[in-house]
């Protein structure tokens, strides 16, 4: 990862500076990054700002005889493996879409022959008018690739779709290109994930749901693509933006989830983090259950699938590798071995739940793989060192199984 490179190009708009950011969480992943910054950009960041942040020098005016001397514009724009536009105004996204090019930024766009990233950021208004949206419809059909934009408060006061992604998550897109595109150990293996909760609606206003935020799921699918697996993720309601790099189906109930789980199927492994509600509420209405009239102190439940149990009894298709998570509270390792056991998966992966854990809904957690083999406990850790490692030990499996 450390001798790759991106070429940057920063457009005119408030999201700008956060381009500034941006480049130094690629310098966190080891990539090197080169700039070209539009007109319209220096309005909102500098020239020297981005060139003190690159180490290199920042590029600006298509016809400086200097910079075409020591790097030309098309060699700028090949030289990189991968070409990152952020922000991605209306401007920036028409101009390749529609084959146009008036300045260095556009040129390049036009001469590269790398892949081009495009985090768009505009007005809500201005993200949903046709003819953007038509031009990102040209762009995905010509290969471009997207991350965003996000829905949020604007700088213009408004609020939907249109925010610029957050660096954090560019860089994170930009790692997944090229995991993915590079011979990683998982390269060619398709996995599908579970993660986040599920919500059982009992009528229009109220569900039954649980703590579960989705965090360890994400992780391990982030982590799994970053080996360059193919990755599904099919998550219930979160806060979570997707993860780069993964294909990602959202749902909402446990039927749901098991539709979409089974769906996405066959796969190599399949690792259900989710969990999952138990049970749902008998009958669904159209109208707010009144407690006054004693329609809430007694609700009939119904079983839901058990999505686990069910891969894992496939006699058609079934993955590879079968791993299910055991959320517990008291007696986790005994309990978590029994549902091994119960539901027939492959690997068990036990946590502790109980109250004061911090797990539910934490940054850490604290986890004990579980297989036929035995017991191997791992240290609190960040749930994306947990997943890290998962991932890791799920290249080993496959890769000892294909042999």
């Amino acid at each position: 990862m450390a001798t790759k490179s991106v070429l940057l190009i920063i457009g005119g708009g408030i999201a700008a500076y956060k381009s500034l950011e941006l480049i130094r969480e690629c310098a966190k992943r080891g990539i090197r990054t080169r700039a070209i910054l539009t007109r319209a950009g220096a309005e909102f960041v500098t020239p020297l700002s981005v060139g003190s942040l690159t180490g290199e020098k920042c590029y600006t005016d298509l016809f400086d005889l200097t910079d075409e001397a020591e790097m030309g514009h098309i060699e700028l724009s090949r030289a990189a493996d991968l070409v990152v536009v952020a922000p991605a105004t209306a401007d920036l996204l028409s101009k390749p879409a529609n084959g146009v090019a008036g300045d260095l930024a556009s040129t390049a766009l036009l001469a590269t022959d790398k892949p081009v990233l495009f985090a768009p950021a505009m007005n809500v208004r201005m993200w949903a008018h046709p003819g953007v949206q038509r031009n990102v419809a040209t762009l995905k059909e010509d290969g471009a690739l997207f991350v965003g934009p996000n829905e949020g408060d604007m700088a213009c006061g408004e609020y939907g779709a249109g925010r610029m992604a957050e660096p954090s998550e560019i860089a994170d897109a930009v790692e997944a290109y090229f995991a993915a595109s590079s011979d990683g150990r998982l390269k060619g293996r398709h996995v599908v994930v579970t993660a986040g909760p599920t919500h059982e609606p009992l009528d229009p206003v109220r569900y039954i749901a649980n703590r579960s935020s989705g965090k360890q799921g994400y992780a391990i699918a982030a982590a799994l693509a970053k080996l360059g697996a193919r990755v599904t993720l099919v998550s219930g309601p979160t806060e979570l933006p997707a993860p780069a790099g993964v294909d990602t189906v959202r749902v909402q109930t446990a039927r749901e989830m098991m539709e979409a789980t089974m769906s996405a199927l066959p796969a190599d492994a399949a690792i259900c983090c989710a969990a999952v509600a138990d049970y749902r509420p008998e009958i669904e209405t159209n109208q707010k259950i009144k407690k006054e009239r004693g329609g809430l102190s007694s609700i009939p439940l119904t079983e839901n699938p058990d999505i686990l149990r069910s891969i894992s009894s496939l006699d058609v298709g079934r993955p590879g590798l079968v791993i299910g998570f055991a959320a517990e509270t008291d007696d986790v390792l005994c309990n978590a071995e029994a549902k091994r056991k119960r539901k027939g998966c492959d690997w068990i992966i036990a946590n502790d739940v109980s109250s004061g854990t911090g797990t539910m809904g934490g940054e850490n957690n604290s986890v004990t793989v579980i297989s036929e083999a035995g017991q191997e406990s791992w240290e609190n850790m960040p749930k994306a060192r947990v997943a890290d490692r998962l991932a890791a030990y799920i290249a080993d499996a496959l890769s000892k199984r294909a042999t």
